[in-house]
């Protein structure tokens, strides 16, 4: 693989989550196929470390039994979304959070997180365009956090997502903890499978891949 890299020919790379644009990746998985079983890993995340950073960083490398899918063979993934819930923006965390100045009640937000837990049909909470051939998903945990400072965290994994699933979730929760929704709403709107019942989606700086399970 090095040598490839170095040839600069064209490789096939297989990303485990997809992220839209302006969303975030701080766990995300690359796999490769390579010719040579003695690639040394560490001078190829050292190299595109090198090239790529500090937007793509490399944070660890190693060598897998092949065939080995970084997409297809992912059991779980955990996405994070963090909220700056203040009256005024914080410009330190303005490309990974989002902002929302009207006040949240942080049970309110959780009652609300409470029924995403176990295998729902997401389609009200999927992209219309984008609707893979199945919205059934299982999720795992679903849970909020209280940073301090004003700063909320929702953590939320699933066996899968569909596109803008996390934040769609989100937009919706934050409509629950300023009082326009009533968390026992939420259970109807997954029922209804329909895009239009749910919420704002959330915008995507505040979401970060965060962890693959395999």
């Amino acid at each position: 693989m090095l040598t490839r890299v170095l040839r600069r020919e064209e490789l096939t790379l297989t990303c485990a989550g997809r992220t839209d644009a302006g969303v975030h990746a701080w766990g995300q998985v690359v796999s490769v196929p390579v010719a040579d079983d003695d690639v040394d890993v560490d001078k190829v995340a050292l190299a595109v470390t090198r090239q790529l950073g500090p937007e793509v960083v490399v944070r660890d490398a190693a060598l897998v039994d092949a065939p080995f899918d970084a997409r297809r063979d992912a059991k779980w993934r955990t996405y994070r979304y963090t909220i700056v819930n203040r009256p005024a923006p914080d410009p330190f965390l303005a490309r990974t959070a989002w902002w929302v100045p009207e006040p949240l009640d942080l049970s309110l937000l959780r009652l609300g997180a409470d029924p995403f837990l176990g295998e729902h049909d997401f389609a009200t909470f999927c992209r219309k365009r984008a609707r893979p051939s199945t919205t059934t998903r299982r999720v795992l945990d679903s849970t909020w956090h209280d940073l301090g400072d004003g700063v909320l965290r929702f953590d939320i994994t699933a066996s899968a997502f569909c596109q803008q699933m996390v934040r769609a979730i989100v937009g919706t929760l934050v409509d629950v903890g300023v009082g326009k929704v009533r968390p026992g709403e939420i259970l109807g709107m997954l029922r209804a499978r329909d895009r239009n019942v749910a919420g704002r989606v959330g915008v995507p700086q505040g979401l970060c891949l965060w962890e693959v399970g395999y």
